[in-house]
């Protein structure tokens, strides 16, 4: 075998096509195609005369980059093809080495590529290799290879096992770049090496999906759904619902524990639905969603990675027993997320604006927008914040710059719910509750809320109007242990404390007073006390002795809780007024151990006594003499003398400086004042002026301050007014950066904005948010439905909402306000012109032959009223005459050649089943009506007019009478027929001719040749009296009289018997065609409105007839005509009365014609026999085949008989056997075919008797008979119908083959004896059947059984064995594909469904369980559709912003459009493909140095021209187009 190659060149890489060859055991090599990349120094001197050097293009290798400069490889080349064109592949970049030496690193480096879904039916890759090597020869034989996934010592080999085989073979030693690593993974072999990616399709990656499909997400997408379930078995069902698990849910893990059994079933979201039966562990696949199921001992196993196909429901199925109990846990996706919406249009159409973005709520399921509602039910969802851009920046080329705001809405807001706050809470502990009011109002245009009806508000969800309050436990008393007694003999008192606890454990106040536990009380100590009253305790001594003491003493610790207050600190001053400290605790005297406990200020009684207090020692030295503010010389003597009066007052208080207030400016220079203050000089503290002397107040000192230079500042304006009143509106103000030189300057230079600082204060925000109320909106008007004389246009009028997030919402009509605007008005009232209109053909060109005919036209006008006049041709002379020519033909003329007429007769028998008004006939055949029917007889012809045809009636010509007449087209009309109108009709066109003949149901009247009928030699002639010459010949009369009277006569009592409801069958021994055959098909025919029947089949019919058949013999005859018309009554129509005036006539076999109804052949049906005509008597041949509906005579010994059985129906019927009546009994003799035929083996007297067969289906039932006699006389044997003696006049001729005679003696040759075979050993799905066979040899009857080899010489054994009902018992069936409408998947590529169902062998559907065993057909499949045909449609680049720096940018517009039409859709219809960019940075250029002068924008003219240079941010972006100014 020789493998071709494909030969690529490079710079220094050569692709080269190796060959290896594996030798086989047989000797024969196999050889495995391999591409390796090698350098072209290691290749031989001598050149490769194969490979074409060409020079290197340089458009194909990149500039090389700061890396590559400072090695020594070359730039990379351009990025091969990718290796797949779906599904994922691997393409590489090749660079070559610049140096004779040997570089570091890589020559080649890879990359994804086609990262779409490969089309279902594409096949697995690494299958695909594994099938390229089937025309290969391994050890001598061709295999089916197929592949061996996840090989974990090698999972880049391709490694392939022989179907059929357990060889596993390395058909490569690497596969494919592109080829899956594992099943299960996205890792890829590139070069026989296993490269990990990412879910983002990216080599190296580390990327994965998160539980709920999405690649690095965080799992907001879905949420975790876990629950458990447990089956009730006293419930009395027999199966009951797990979960139902919604559409694109993951990770789906269900566990059932307990004898019952799991299925599934499926419902897609166009309502389809499936189901699955799980009676084994294995991988099932539902709605295109693999299942994994493992069934154990106790327990069964689902899982489902997902995403779901459809929704799923999980059911179990109860057996009896115990009670089970399911766990399950899935990823749910959220099926309604908020979708971020593209930016609304400009507020302005230059010189800069704004634009919002939206959040509309989008329904993942099906595709859809819907209310915001939604999305709000599920927590996760945050919907996304507006944001805001500038946009349309370029400066306004003409005007003053007055920006104008397009209103965004004119609306108001929905009503809303309105609650009022919160009440105090109940308790302040303990669990109390709070309330509010909570009512729905409504906000009109000027902000006036007025209460409404709540019905108006129930769009969303009524806020709470109770809630619980301080539920935290009130504080509570916490008594500690007791104190010992507090003497050792006799009575006295122990102590305890106690502490209010709140629910925070800690010690608080808040606790009842009145519930306080005591905290002392009194002990006794039963030893006796001897000791004087001045050793015992205060609390011991009498209460006049303690008085006493509390006089005298300080206050001390005792056993009641006490304020001590401490010794007094010194004065804070040495001189003049201080203060002094001391510490105040309460405490008590625990005598027992006789310590002092403190305990909290609350547990002590009265007021705390004070902890600080003033203090004054002496006074300070100086104090008394003269302040140094009045230390002046030549002071008067009075002055002093008052002073010294007060010297207290001079003392204490004086006034001092305290700092500077704040500085009157921020920056710019400022000044700030002293403050003066009154100061008590001991407490150093502040005190009231009226305490200094007003008159020695010091002056007022001020100073400069913030002196620097201000920087630059942002100033603002004031806020514009909202542009719209509801929905979302703009507010808009100037910011800029400004700067005032000095403080005394009134000019203010406007800077540029990065000498502010930032944040720059915004200069828009968003007013108005709220709902506006539902309004009409009103479209632009269509196009006038005249262009002249007065037409209407209309406009489309929709009820639409803005919401509050600018997002516009479609309502019905009802929400908008009652009166909508017009949507018809008036147009194009001017007057039409006159112009050309057609009207009749002229006259034909010739009298005879073919000539022309000209279409005429006049000049009319149109007036106001709609109606046209015709007027002068001269007003529309200025127009174009139409002119239109057609050929006629007329008469031949008399010297032209003529071909002959001829009439298109039709060989039918119609018979009327039923009363009707009208009925249309052929010539050429007979008709049985009913009186009183109006009847039209038609004489079709061809190369005749049929005005000039012409009628005869028993040979004379045809009067008009008031009921019947000729029309001018050739047809006679007879109204409402009656015996008087029988006989015969002839139709003659020249020198044609055809007969009809005419009988009336009912009549008793027989047709005889009228006298115009001549006898010549024995034969019915007809004379043609007054047609034509009256010497021309007489014509053969083609059809007799009276031929179907009988049969049609049969068939009228036949009908007559089943509308009596009489049993024309219930005789002992008549043919099984029985009643309920004719009953169920008299519902059709009781519709049919003529019978209409081939006349050969009726000749057949009457020849049978003829031969003296009687009894069920003729019954039968007659009942299978019947039937045969019913069963081919779908194959006519109406066009069967009407032929064309081109058809010849017809042959077909007999029709029913039912009036308007169309034939439909897969229309359900009730079953009907078909019976085939077969003369009765023996056959010649050891095997006889009989059709049912026939009497059979075997009068020599057969191998097998088989009675033939054919029925038809919808759906297919099933058939059983009876005999005599009985259920037939099946023995290894008499048996059933596959085909539901009866054979019989060796038929003898026993088997005589009467053999039904008998079909059913769902609709109804059909019999048919046939009686079997068995003689072995010779000579005639005749049958009679009922009793089978020798009398009837059926008989049958004695065969006279000699080979069915029976032989005598040694004569006898050897011969195989086969025995019946044994019953089927399933009735579908697939049985087998035994016999015995043997040699025998010697006569019937005294033959001798043989070995097996003494009968080889006389033909082939016989089998044994053979397989039976094969059919399936069930099978999978499907409906036709749907339209290709689903959801786009790729250019031009869509999905499209159909419905897949399970049905019994009779067509009857049936649960989808009993077809588990099967392969499903797949109900969902790729389709081309034009409506996909979608790509990124680009726009061209915008001019850079900048023809320097690090700011420019350019954008382009970006839509998904489709590619014939051009119009524009959703974005996400195209997201098959990646976006491509809609802006990009441009000109990334340096603008030179500091001090280089040059424009950096493109509107440096404009800024020119518009006088706008002397201000610094356009001067500093024009400095070369400036620089003159």
């Amino acid at each position: 075998m020789t493998g071709g190659c494909l030969w690529t060149t490079g710079l220094l890489l050569v692709a080269v096509c190796v060959e290896v060859a594996v030798w086989a055991n047989d000797g024969d090599a196999v050889f495995i195609r391999e591409f390796t990349l090698i350098r072209r120094d290691h290749l031989p001197e001598e050149p490769l005369h194969d490979v074409s050097q060409k020079p290197e293009d340089p458009s194909s290798r990149t500039a090389r980059s700061e890396e590559d400069r400072d090695t020594l490889w070359d730039a990379w080349g351009s990025w091969s093809e990718c290796s797949r064109t779906c599904g994922g592949g691997a393409s590489y970049s090749l660079r070559r080495c610049l140096s004779s030496k040997t570089c570091e690193g890589q020559n080649i480096k890879y990359r994804t590529c086609s990262n779409v879904d490969c089309p279902p039916d594409a096949g697995d890759f690494r299958a695909q290799q594994c099938s390229a090597h089937a025309d290969v020869q391994y050890q001598g034989q061709y295999h089916e290879w197929l592949p061996v996934y996840n090989d974990p010592d090698n999972p880049c080999a391709l490694r392939c096992k022989a179907k059929g085989m357990g060889l596993v073979v390395e058909l490569a030693p690497k596969v494919l770049d592109g080829t899956r690593c594992y099943t299960e993974s996205l890792d890829m072999c590139i070069s026989g090496v296993c490269q990990i990616v990412g879910c983002d399709h990216e080599l190296g990656s580390t990327a994965k999906e998160d539980n709920c499909g999405i690649c690095n997400g965080d799992g907001s997408s879905c949420r975790l759904v876990r629950g458990h379930y447990k089956s009730q078995h006293a419930s009395g069902k027999t199966e009951d619902t797990v979960v139902i698990i919604p559409y694109k849910s993951r990770h789906v893990r269900l566990v059932l524990k307990g004898p019952d059994h799991l299925y599934v079933e499926s419902k897609t979201l166009l309502g389809v639905k499936g189901e699955l039966v799980l009676d084994k562990s294995g991988q099932y696949h539902l709605e295109n969603t693999s299942l994994d199921f493992q069934k154990l001992s106790d327990k069964e196993v689902l899982r489902i990675t997902g995403p779901l196909g459809a929704d799923f429901t999980v059911k179990v199925q109860f057996v009896s027993g115990a009670d089970s109990v399911a766990q399950y846990i899935y990823y749910q996706p959220i099926i309604h997320r908020w979708r971020e919406t593209d930016f609304f249009p400009c507020s302005v159409t230059c010189g800069g604006g704004y634009q919002l973005t939206s959040a509309e709520c989008f329904d993942l399921r099906s595709g859809r927008v819907v209310v915001d509602q939604y999305c709000h039910y599920y927590p996760e969802n945050i919907k996304p914040k507006p944001k805001l851009q500038e946009c349309n920046m370029e400066p306004c080329l003409a005007g003053d710059g007055y920006k104008q705001i397009m209103p965004y809405d004119l609306y108001h807001p929905l009503p809303r719910w309105e609650s009022s706050p919160w009440t105090a809470c109940s308790t302040s502990c303990g669990g109390g509750i709070q309330s509010r009011s909570v009512s729905c109002v409504e906000e009109d245009m000027q902000g006036v809320i007025t209460p409404t009806e709540e019905w108006k508000c129930l769009y969303s969800p009524k806020t709470a109007i109770l809630q619980p309050c301080n539920t935290f436990d009130c504080p509570t008393w916490l008594a500690q242990e007791w104190s010992p007694c507090t003497v050792t003999c006799g009575q006295g008192l122990r102590y305890r404390v106690v502490l209010c606890i709140d629910h925070r454990g800690l010690h608080a106040g808040g606790c009842n007073p009145t519930t306080k536990p005591h905290i002392k009380e009194e002990c006794l100590v039963t030893v006796p006390c001897y000791k004087s009253i001045e050793t015992l305790p205060v609390e011991a001594k009498p209460v006049w002795h303690k008085q006493a003491i509390e006089l005298e003493e300080e206050i001390i610790v005792t056993e009641e809780p006490t304020f001590i207050p401490g010794p007094w600190q010194t004065c804070s001053r040495t001189c003049g007024a201080g203060t002094q400290q001391r510490t105040v605790k309460c405490q008590v005297l625990l005598s027992f151990s006789q310590t002092v406990a403190d305990l909290p200020d609350d547990e002590c009684e009265g007021v705390k006594p004070a902890t600080s207090q003033p203090c004054y020692r002496t006074p300070c030295s100086g104090v008394l003499g003269r302040g140094k503010e009045s230390e002046k010389e030549g002071e008067e003597v009075e002055e002093e003398d008052e002073k010294e009066e007060t010297p207290e007052r001079e003392e204490l208080h004086d006034w001092e400086y305290e700092g500077f207030t704040e500085c009157s400016e921020s920056c710019g220079g400022g000044v700030q004042e002293a403050v003066v203050i009154c100061l008590n000089k001991q407490t150093r503290e502040a005190a009231d002026h009226s305490l200094c002397v007003s008159s020695r107040r010091p002056p007022q000192l001020l100073q400069d301050c913030k002196t620097q230079p201000c920087p630059p500042r942002w100033e603002t304006g004031e806020w514009s007014s909202c542009s719209a009143t509801c929905g979302v509106g703009l507010m808009t103000r100037t910011v800029v950066c400004t700067h005032r030189p000095t403080r005394d300057s009134n000019r203010t230079e406007v800077l540029r904005d990065g000498d502010c600082q930032n944040p720059k204060p915004t200069p828009v925000q968003a007013c108005n948010r709220f709902d506006c109320p539902p309004m009409w909106d009103s479209r632009d008007w269509g196009q006038c439905s005249r262009t002249c004389g007065g037409g209407f246009q209309r406009r489309q009028i929709l009820c639409k909402q803005r919401l509050a997030d600018g997002s516009i919402l479609e309502l019905p009509d009802t929400f908008c306000p009652s009166k909508s605007p017009a949507n018809r008005q008036p147009c194009a009232k001017q007057e039409c012109p006159p112009q050309w209109v057609t009207t009749d053909w002229s006259q034909c060109s010739v009298t005879c032959g073919n000539g022309i005919q000209r279409l005429q036209s006049v000049c009319r006008k149109q007036g106001e009223d709609g109606g046209h006049w015709t007027v002068n041709p001269e007003n529309c002379s200025l127009m174009a005459r139409p002119t239109r020519i057609r050929p006629c033909s007329l008469r031949h003329c008399e010297n032209s050649a003529k071909p002959d007429p001829t009439i298109l007769a039709q060989r039918k028998v119609y018979i009327q089943w039923r009363k009707g008004k009208k009925l249309h006939l052929v010539v050429g055949g007979y008709a049985y009506l009913l009186p009183w029917t109006t009847v039209v007889l038609r004489c079709p012809t061809r190369h005749f007019r049929k005005g000039q045809i012409q009628w005869l009636k028993e040979g004379k010509p045809l009067v008009s009478l008031p009921h019947l007449s000729i029309t001018p087209l050739g047809y006679v009309k007879i109204q409402q027929v009656r015996a008087s109108d029988a006989g015969i009709y002839t139709c003659i066109a020249g020198p044609a001719q055809e007969h009809f003949v005419l009988q009336i149901i009912g009549s008793k009247q027989k047709l005889s040749v009228p006298e115009s009928w001549l006898f010549t030699d024995g034969q019915q002639k007809v004379g043609q009296p007054n047609v034509a010459s009256t010497g021309e010949r007489f014509q053969e009369l083609p059809i007799s009289l009276n031929q179907y009277d009988n049969i049609v006569e049969h068939l009228l009592e036949l009908k007559g018997s089943l509308q009596d409801g009489k049993d024309i069958f219930d005789k002992p021994h008549s043919s099984e065609k029985n009643r309920s055959t004719l009953e169920d098909e008299s519902s059709e025919l009781s519709s049919l409105l003529v019978l209409i029947a081939d006349i050969h089949r009726l000749d057949e019919i009457t020849h049978n007839l003829s031969q003296g058949l009687r009894g069920p013999w003729r019954e039968q005859l007659i009942t299978q005509l019947l039937s045969e018309l019913s069963v081919t009554q779908g194959e006519t129509n109406e066009s069967t009365l009407h032929p064309p005036e081109s058809a010849e006539s017809s042959t077909q076999g007999p029709l029913l014609y039912k009036p308007n109804i169309k034939a439909h052949t897969s229309r359900p049906r009730s079953p009907v026999i078909i019976q085939r005509s077969r003369k009765v008597g023996a056959v010649p041949s050891s095997d006889m085949i009989v059709h049912m509906g026939v009497p059979i005579l075997l009068q020599k010994p057969i191998a097998s008989l088989e009675l033939r059985c054919e029925a038809l129906g919808n759906p297919q019927p099933s058939l059983t056997w009876t005999k005599n009546g009985k259920e037939l009994n099946f023995n290894g003799r008499v048996g059933l075919l596959p085909t539901g035929s009866l054979r019989i083996q060796s038929p003898s007297k026993t088997d005589e008797g009467q053999y039904t067969c008998t079909a059913r289906n769902r609709l109804g039932s059909s019999s048919l008979s046939s009686w079997l006699q068995v003689t072995g006389g010779v000579g005639r044997n005749c049958v009679q119908g009922n009793d089978m003696r020798a009398n009837g006049r059926i008989c049958s001729e004695r065969s006279n083959n000699s080979q069915s005679e029976l032989c005598h003696g040694q004569a006898c040759p050897l011969r195989w004896r086969v025995d019946p075979w044994s019953p089927c050993s399933a009735s579908c799905g697939g049985g087998s059947q035994i016999r015995s066979v043997r040699c025998m040899k010697g006569p019937e009857g005294r033959s001798k059984e043989m070995g097996n080899q003494h009968c080889l010489g006389t033909g082939r054994r016989p089998s044994d064995t053979r397989l039976c009902n094969q059919l399936p018992c069930a099978r999978w069936a499907t409906t036709h594909w749907g339209l290709c409408h689903g959801q786009c998947v790729g250019p031009s590529l869509a999905t499209q469904h159909r419905h897949v169902f399970c049905q019994d062998t009779n067509g009857t559907k049936v649960p989808n369980r009993m077809c588990s065993g099967l392969q499903r057909p797949s109900s969902l499949r790729n389709c081309s559709t034009e409506n996909c045909a979608l790509h990124w449609h680009i726009g061209p680049w915008t001019q850079c912003t900048a023809t320097c720096g690090r700011h420019g940018f350019q954008s382009r517009q970006v839509t998904c459009a489709h590619r014939r039409t051009g119009k524009a859709t959703r974005e996400h219809h195209c997201m098959w493909r990646p976006r491509p960019p809609s802006w990009q940075r441009c000109n990334i250029l340096s603008c030179g140095r500091a001090g280089e002068c040059r424009d950096s924008t493109r509107y440096c003219e404009k800024v020119r021209q518009l006088e706008l240079c002397p201000l610094p941010q356009f001067k500093s972006r024009c400095c070369h187009s400036c620089l003159n100014t």
